[in-house]
């Protein structure tokens, strides 16, 4: 018999939130205990090794499979000719599906990369070796990857985000003492999370369970469910452990290809992307090209702001990179037009990746106002501050909070911003000439609808039940506090189980949206548990357990403009001779709402700067034209920021309390690149006099440019 408890959540942990605490799956993860979604084992698990297109436009005519399947160990070849119907023909929660769900379901081929066929093999080296030797033919038509803002395909999409306009532009600009007018560019870019996207999937007792590495376990359920015509309640997605997302991990092939092989096998069936894979299946952050034009007074005050931003996209699928929008919420002007064009080519549709819009569009803005800065002889901060707006700059909203200049002031003073020269070229360490530059930072606070159940155990303990993801941020760390403190309990009473579609609808992880979200949901279950608890009476055996829904709560915020703001500040030191340049130092100072970890939080903001450096100084994917392929699409030739690259980099934030909101999160997984990599140009040019407004400012541009004087 089991014996039956009574338990009221008393004695609160002193600081349970805002209090620097490690990763409760911390030890699971450094022991291997914690296991990621390519290595958990499963009983009579089949492999999956996808085949890619080797042309950038045209079809199929053959897939000689029979070869193939006589090799060891194969047990199947999927391919448009034989594989399970799929219906795209829906709307999910991101909008109408991308044509390549429709995966093995026609012959034509849109990029390279594209999939053509899903070898089963025994083993994952057996799948590989068969998948390579597979032989597909093709009808090769003409492609074009070239992309440019002159391209004669540039359109301006639909939607309410893609053009915003108020006042008279060219009349502002006409009566501007100060004009810039400038070009700036980034690089086609890739997520790269340490972890390869991987999915197993198997029928047990008439329903489909996927165990998976993704951003919502809830999201693939509804996809796949939807794709295979399935009942919702017949799909599980699984997710425990990621090893990172930023963007990347939704619904992909791999999860899709892998369900169509165990529906044929009947057992389970495993398909792991290889690396060079990611850079074809898994998206990417589109190039950019972008054209600011500032307008201003005498003394720096803006009369005009115009942005225009370019990216491209797929044939077969619309992804805008929203650059533009970057500065709606910033400054203070007369006018202002903000508007994105895509141009549609031969390429995989690009995605989300940390900071969407943000990232690319900060490095323009907040270069031209350096430039600004430096027309109008006055200091970059005071600069920012003279255009602070009272309101929505476009919109018109009030500002839920806004605390960018506090932000600014402590980053200075941290920094040592005031005993900075403003003249450029002037400082010099043996051959490094050395600089330091600012830039601001902003990324909109999102919330969506969240359920989530919490129980008293009969021991004692509490339970919480979320279908959040855990995608390297600490958030299951950060629910576990925000559980304890609503509880008034030690978080060590608290267990949160996460990443599993059975625990019902719950918040993407992206868009720095998650822990807000799912933190609103914990709070409010245990408000309704709490307040049952009250009640008195002994706990059952099974617990009590109380559900939340947040989506009327969550309707009902007042509209306002709401954004995490930063200060981001860097010093960098250019060799003379070689044209390399170190970043020295970094400082980013956040006005990001309430912070739940420090120790995560701070980890979190880093991790983003260090992503913003190396943004500036070493990212770029390249494309040839002659294939329409990837050149070195693999960590040997997509070059990236290095322990060795990264500085002493310090993360902190200033007080950012918004009174109407009920909880205080605003999220902080993309602001940290916000802006980074706007800094690091800015330093460049106070360093050398020389401007760079094409990303990345690798060494032979420094000495192209001529800016590495004294060589």
């Amino acid at each position: 018999m089991t014996a039956r408890t009574k338990t009221t959540p008393s004695g609160a942990a002193s600081g349970t939130v805002g209090a620097s605490y490690t990763r409760v799956e911390g030890l699971d993860k450094v022991t291997g205990a914690a296991r990621y979604a390519g290595e958990i084992p499963f009983a009579e698990l089949a492999h999956g090794w996808l085949v890619l297109s080797t042309i950038a436009r045209g079809r199929v005519l053959s897939v000689e499979s029979d070869p193939v399947r006589e090799m060891p160990g194969v047990l199947a070849v999927l391919h448009h000719g034989n594989a399970p119907r799929v219906d795209t023909d829906y709307v999910s929660i991101v909008g109408t599906p991308d044509p390549i769900f429709e995966v093995f379901q026609h012959d034509r081929v849109p990029f390279v990369g594209w999939p053509v066929a899903l070898v089963v093999a025994e083993t994952s080296e057996q799948a590989r070796e068969a998948a390579e030797a597979l032989v597909v033919r093709y009808e090769e038509e003409p492609h074009d990857v070239a992309f440019s803002a002159e391209h004669p395909g540039t359109y301006t999409p639909d939607g309410d985000g893609t053009l915003k306009e108020k006042g008279d532009l060219e009349a502002e600009l006409a009566v501007s003492a100060h004009v810039v007018d400038e070009e700036y560019t980034t690089p086609e870019e890739h997520h790269g999370s340490m972890e390869p996207h991987a999915a197993m999937a198997r029928w047990d007792s008439g329903r489909l369970e996927v165990v998976d590495s993704n951003q919502s376990s809830m999201w693939i359920a509804d996809e796949l469910a939807k794709l295979f015509s399935l009942d919702r309640a017949s799909v599980r997605v699984r997710s425990e452990h990621i090893g990172g997302a930023f963007g990347s991990k939704g619904v992909r092939v791999h999860q899709i290809a892998a369900v169509m092989a165990a529906t044929l096998l009947d057992r389970p069936v495993r398909v792991v992307l290889s690396r060079r894979q990611l850079f074809s299946l898994t998206g990417y952050r589109s190039p950019t090209a972008q054209r600011v034009r500032l307008g201003a007074d005498v003394d720096g005050r803006l009369r005009a702001v115009d942005h225009q931003a370019h990216s491209l996209t797929s044939t077969v699928h619309e992804f805008v990179e929203g650059s533009a929008g970057f500065g709606r919420p910033m400054y203070a002007s007369d006018a202002h037009r903000s508007v994105n064009r895509v141009v549609r080519l031969d390429v995989p549709t690009p995605t989300f990746m940390r900071a969407p819009g943000e990232a690319p569009g900060s490095f323009a803005l907040e270069s031209a106002l350096d430039e600004l800065a430096e027309r109008c002889g006055v200091d970059p901060v005071a600069l920012r501050a003279r255009n602070e707006p009272d309101v929505g700059p476009v919109s018109g909203l009030p500002f839920a909070s806004r605390n960018l200049l506090s932000a600014f002031q402590e980053g200075a003073h941290r920094f040592g911003w005031a005993d900075r020269d403003p003249r450029p070229g002037l400082r010099r360490e043996g051959r490094w000439l050395l600089g330091t530059g600012t830039a601001a930072a902003t990324f909109p606070v999102i919330v969506s609808p969240s359920t989530a159940a919490v129980t008293a155990e009969a021991d004692g303990t509490f339970t919480v039940r979320i279908t959040a993801s855990d995608v390297g941020t600490g958030a299951r760390t950060a629910l576990t506090l925000i559980a304890a403190e609503a509880l008034e309990v030690p978080q060590d009473r608290v267990q949160v189980r996460i990443g599993d579609s059975d625990f019902g609808p719950a918040a993407i992880s992206g868009g720095s949206m998650g822990t807000r979200s799912w933190g609103w949901a914990v709070r409010t279950a245990v408000a309704d548990l709490r307040e049952q608890l009250a009640l008195g009476g002994d706990i059952p055996p099974q617990g009590i357990t109380v559900r939340s829904n947040t989506a009327a709560a969550v309707g009902a915020l007042a509209q306002k403009e709401r954004h995490s703001y930063g200060a981001q500040f860097a010093e960098v030191a250019v060799d003379v001779a070689t044209g390399e340049v170190r970043v020295r130092r970094m400082l980013g100072i956040f006005a990001a709402g309430r912070i739940i970890n420090p120790l995560t939080a701070r980890s979190q903001l880093v991790g983003g700067m260090i992503w913003g450096l190396s943004m500036a100084l070493h990212e770029e994917a390249h494309r040839d034209q002659a294939t329409g392929g990837h050149v070195g699409a693999d960590f040997a030739g997509y070059h990236f920021a290095a322990n060795a690259d990264v500085p002493v980099i310090e993360a902190d934030w200033v007080e950012d309390t918004d009174e109407d909101d009920p909880v205080g999160i605003k999220g902080i997984g993309e602001i940290g690149i916000v802006g980074a990599a706007a800094a690091i140009a800015n330093a460049v040019w106070h360093a050398t006099g020389v401007r760079h407004r094409h990303l990345p400012i690798r060494p032979d541009r420094v000495l192209n440019a001529g800016g590495a004087p004294g060589a």
